[in-house]
């Protein structure tokens, strides 16, 4: 087997082939320089592994953009975050081109006839890249810190820049197929709220045509405070990071800030904890069960996410999880309410910002009345027979996303398993005919 030559990020830079810059200090970003839509700003809480993370992020209006003209982001650029996580990075697509580059982040522009940028892109996403980066980054602080110096330090592989096509080539098939079932998971998702809608905001349910209505709300349906419908809650656990005689379960932990990605159908996150015994029993979530956040939370972030836990999700943790204990696990009569029903109700609930009647802020952290929310918080139950067609019309849409969330972990784990060998060259694709895609096909000929 040959060995791959490597270059320096500093070599790169003394011969023009690329460029780094930190972020807008000489102007410092303020709170008042953000508006509530414009050209998104990415900062070091947006910064993925190898993609942007779109939650939570701001804004600046045109005026502020021209006068930052010099930190706009381009195709192919790679941004780090200064602070934290600095194993991370984004690489800059079609999606993130003409944002800007926040303050706390440095920007590696690679202008190369012999480099793919993706395929720096994904070197950035092996394991020993990154451990290589939070050991260097972490050498004598605190907290890991990334500067130019480290970047210049970094050594990347040279392959042929046709080997680097067809690696980014086989990668990005991976990449694009699991995009595609994201798109169709969102789109399922949407279907399925929008049939709640439709029936249960609007009243346009199966024979609303003949229903009685009094005051706009159907007369066969009921109206219940949350504690009615909610046959057991608990709050959850954290539990140790080491087993001991008197922590000796191990199970896995679903936080609040799990809750959005797993309900998109991200399940690559898995925290796992040692528990007393005792706790985990009375804890221990089963199917269908709800966790919802009832602690943290942050100026911009309501508390009250949720999510409803299905077979799926259990068996992914092998069926040994609790909620956390910022968070209470729910679970619902099920002779008085479908879980299907309430698990669009919540989201709504949580979507509209109606939770936030119930949040108090108290010495710098968010808590959630939950107590209050069960006693005063009321809602229409519709009669079953409208409840149980609920079910039957959405459960297939919510048992499809399951397929495609589950599908997407498979096609991770198999991406992340060539990555290595591919970028090393112990998978060689020298010999390989690949048909690269229309975008590669004038570089990889010329």
């Amino acid at each position: 087997m040959k060995t791959t030559p490597i270059i320096k990020i500093a070599e790169l830079l003394k011969t023009g082939e690329a460029s780094l810059q930190t972020g807008p200090f000489g102007t410092q970003l303020k709170a008042s320089d953000y508006v509530e839509k414009g050209v998104p700003v990415i900062n070091v809480r947006n910064v993925g592994f190898g993609t942007i993370r779109k939650e939570n992020l701001e804004y600046l209006d045109e005026r502020m953009v021209e006068k930052l003209a010099a930190h706009q982001l381009k195709q192919g650029d790679i941004v780090f975050g200064r602070k934290g996580a600095v194993e991370r990075h984004a690489f800059i697509t079609d999606i993130g081109a003409g944002w800007i580059q926040g303050s706390d982040c440095l920007r590696l522009r690679i202008n190369s006839e012999r480099i793919n940028n993706r395929f720096i892109s994904y070197f950035f996403n092996t394991a020993a890249h990154q451990d290589w980066m939070q050991a260097v980054c972490s050498f004598g602080a605190t907290m890991a810190s990334l500067n130019q110096d480290i970047v210049k330090l970094i050594a990347i592989p040279m392959l042929s820049k046709n080997e680097q096509d067809k690696i980014v080539t086989i990668l990005s098939a991976y990449d694009d197929l699991i995009e595609n079932n994201k798109r169709r998971i969102v789109l399922l998702e949407n279907m399925a709220e929008e049939i709640y809608r439709e029936w249960f905001v609007r009243f346009r349910f199966p024979g609303y045509q003949t229903a009685e209505f009094e005051k706009g709300i159907p007369r066969k349906w009921e109206t219940k405070v949350m504690r009615d419908l909610v046959s057991y809650y608990v709050g959850g656990g954290w539990g140790e990071d080491n087993e001991s005689p008197t922590f000796t379960k191990g199970a896995y932990v679903i936080r609040g800030t799990d809750i959005p990605s797993l309900a998109n159908g991200n399940y690559s996150k898995r925290v796992f904890r040692y528990h007393k015994p005792s706790n985990y029993k009375s804890r221990k979530l089963d199917k269908n069960d709800f966790i919802f956040e009832v602690s943290g939370g942050s100026k911009d972030q309501l508390l009250g996410r949720n999510i409803m836990v299905s077979e799926g999700l259990l068996s992914l943790f092998d069926n040994e999880v609790i909620c956390a204990s910022f968070c209470k696990q729910i679970r619902f009569d099920t002779e008085k309410v479908s879980n299907f029903f309430m698990k669009y109700y919540l989201k709504l609930f949580y979507e509209c910002d109606l939770v936030g009647i119930y949040q108090v802020q108290s010495t710098g952290i968010s808590n959630y009345q939950f107590e209050s929310f069960l006693n005063y918080q009321t809602i229409q139950i519709p009669e079953k027979r409208v409840l149980d067609e609920f079910d039957k019309v959405v459960e297939p849409l919510i048992k499809l996303q399951e397929t495609l969330a589950f599908e997407n972990l498979s096609l991770n784990k198999a991406k992340d398993s060539l990555l290595p060998r591919l970028i090393s060259g112990k998978l060689s694709v020298e010999d390989l005919d690949i048909q690269f895609p229309p975008s590669m096909q004038e570089d990889s000929t010329a």
